[in-house]
């Protein structure tokens, strides 16, 4: 039973210390496989239900996989990347909404629309049930929407990496003026991050990395943030002696083949070392676009030791990870680094950039080197498979650090400290 105070010169019931809160977890999108919005959020979510507290979700399509106990409000988006005209998706009731209305003309117009609609649409929910909760905890949307929530109840949110990084990598990549500037509309909603950011007084950073490149490039404050690494479940990704290791595997996973996740790298280190390892092959969760990396696998002629997949499930990933010989994490930057997390948690050696938090994450329980050195990177794979005992020593180390420090009990009792520290200076 959820017991409320109210306190003075305050509308409604805030819950007090040791009471149990009524939490809301927002996203705009939660896809339960790709990307770690929808981990994130699930996770969370379980351990605060543990700790206690009421909890909900409030996402846009692709809605999160969620535990019993915890509930769902479904905020639905327009969803145009599913449309194949999304210029013909207008419909007139969205003159009446300026939610729909511009998510569509950001979206026909280069721009990514999504969070700004999102906040808005979770703005007239949370309006119109304005008792039913104590906190809102945000997962990086970061819409203008929150700082004015923010004046009638506390709003916290969880920031992983500044997309501005995806932003210059991708700039960086563009070969014509016109790719120029449709990067920088496509991003344009950095911007509107940056500032919200800016306004919310408590931040929780899933690293110092994720706390250190915020100050950098949003201009938010160090005592803004509070850093607590994300957890990993573990019942899901663990060691299992009865998997036998295949010789010659590398598995890797990126949510999206873009600059910043650095598939471009890795397919430069194994096009290198495959011609001379016949038994030399790479699994990846995800898919290859029509990009840097594609070309060098197809000029190779090396497709057939590549294999791609995508819509996994957690258990199929924990299997390759226990079956691979090692895991490459190759990102130029990572606001944490799930994969490498995961890998670890699974007693696979890692093999991971220095980009971001990977380097907070391995720690020594891996093999660390220089983000975007495709011949470092081939170096360091070859090592480990050449001296299959240091691989095993590291599987075994890197199984312990991950026990130890990717825990999602103490992240959600980071997160319910700041919740109380909010309502408290209500």
């Amino acid at each position: 039973m959820n017991i409320h105070t109210t306190l003075p010169g305050k509308e409604g019931a805030i819950a007090l210390d040791g009471d149990p809160l009524r939490i809301l977890l927002t996203g705009y999108r939660s896809h339960k496989h790709v990307g770690g919005q929808g981990v994130y959020l699930r996770e969370l979510a379980r351990a605060l239900r543990d700790l206690g507290h009421a909890v909900t979700v409030a996402s846009g399509p692709p809605y999160p996989e969620l535990d019993d106990g915890v509930a769902l409000v479904r905020l639905p988006s327009l969803n145009l990347f599913e449309e194949s005209n999304a210029f013909a998706a207008f419909r007139p009731s969205f003159l009446r909404s300026w939610a729909d209305l511009s998510e569509w003309l950001s979206h026909n117009s280069g721009a990514f629309g999504e969070p700004y609609a999102f906040g808005r649409r979770l703005a007239h929910h949370v309006n119109a049930n304005r008792d039913a909760y104590d906190v809102i905890h945000d997962n990086q949307t970061l819409a203008s929407a929150f700082t004015r929530l923010n004046k009638t109840i506390p709003v916290i949110a969880t920031i992983h990496h500044p997309v501005a990084i995806d932003r210059e990598f991708a700039l960086a990549a563009t070969k014509t003026r016109f790719d120029r500037w449709l990067t920088k509309r496509w991003y344009a909603f950095t911007a509107m991050q940056a500032n919200t950011a800016r306004k919310l007084p408590r931040l929780l950073a899933v690293s110092d990395a994720a706390r250190n490149s915020h100050a950098d490039l949003y201009a938010i404050k160090h005592e803004q943030v509070s850093v607590s690494f994300n957890g990993i479940d573990h019942d899901v990704f663990c060691p299992d002696v009865a998997i036998a290791r295949e010789p010659g595997l590398i598995a890797a996973t990126a949510s999206a083949d873009v600059p910043i996740k650095g598939v471009d790298i890795l397919m430069e280190a194994f096009c290198a070392l495959a011609p001379n390892r016949p038994d030399l092959r790479l699994e990846l969760i995800g898919h290859l676009r029509d990009g840097p990396a594609k070309v060098k696998l197809d000029a190779s002629g090396l497709s057939s030791r590549v294999t791609c997949r995508s819509g996994v499930t957690r258990e199929e990933i924990a299997d390759l990870y226990r079956r691979a010989s090692l895991v490459t994490c190759p990102a130029r930057f990572e606001g944490f680094g799930f994969p490498a997390a995961e890998a670890m948690a699974c007693g696979t050696p890692v093999v991971a950039s220095d980009g971001g938090a990977l380097p907070e994450v391995v720690g020594d329980a891996g093999l660390i080197v220089p983000a975007g050195d495709a011949v470092a990177f081939a170096t360091a794979i070859e090592t480990l498979l050449d001296d299959p005992e240091r691989a095993s020593a590291l599987g075994e180390a890197a199984a312990l650090r991950a026990r130890s420090a990717f825990d999602w009990t103490a992240h959600a009792q980071a997160a319910v400290a700041l919740y109380r520290e909010a309502l408290a200076s209500c």
